[in-house]
């Protein structure tokens, strides 16, 4: 019997363990360098995963078309199972609980320890952020039947460079906080309905 598939499947579980595990790790002490207890950081990083699966509607928009979408072309794959397409005559404007409304709190808690820290420390993070939205917005690219997207690490990347450039001790707390106006600065749709 060949050695190689077995190892391959060996590898395969292995991995499947690991890396949620790794991923875990990295985001509690992620969390735990913004200013948060271990335990505040866990709490907060169950909220994010399980909130991430929990979406509050916020606005219905009736289309007089009938508008091609695909579940997998936010992933590139919209053309691999083309039998997957359905149309929809509505669009469902939602906020993710665990995407959005955690972060985003999460993000005012952090923006008033920056607050106490002073004056320079603001400037770092209006800088980091102004730059972060502008950055986002021209990078933001309108692609039919799936919305508007981006690179989704760009917001980061953007704003964790700004924020160790800006030399001061606080450079998580501000990245944190510049990506964050960043993630949710795209460009309006274009007129010809392209979302």
């Amino acid at each position: 019997m060949n050695a190689m598939p077995l190892f391959s499947v060996f590898a395969f579980v292995v991995m499947l363990v690991l890396l949620p595990i790794l991923f875990g790790e990295l985001m509690a002490a992620s969390l735990g360098r913004l200013h948060l207890s271990p335990g505040m950081a866990l709490l907060l990083m169950v909220a994010i995963i399980i909130g991430g699966l929990v979406n509050i509607p916020v606005k219905r928009i009736a289309h007089e078309r009938l508008v091609s979408t695909h579940p997998l072309a936010v992933f590139g794959l919209g053309r691999l199972w083309p039998e997957m397409a359905r149309e929809r005559r509505e669009t469902i404007i939602a906020v993710n609980l665990g995407g959005c409304v955690v972060p985003t709190c999460l993000a005012a808690y952090q923006l008033l320890f920056l607050a106490a820290a002073g004056a320079s420390t603001l400037l770092a993070l209006v800088v980091a952020a102004g730059v972060n939205i502008a950055v986002c917005y021209f990078i933001a690219r309108p692609v039919p039947g799936v919305g508007i997207l981006m690179p989704g690490l760009v917001p980061a990347a953007v704003a964790a460079i700004l924020a160790i450039l800006s030399a001061t001790g606080d450079a998580a707390p501000i990245a944190y906080v510049a990506a964050s106006p960043g993630r949710s600065s795209r460009r309006r749709p274009s007129p010809q309905g392209d979302d």
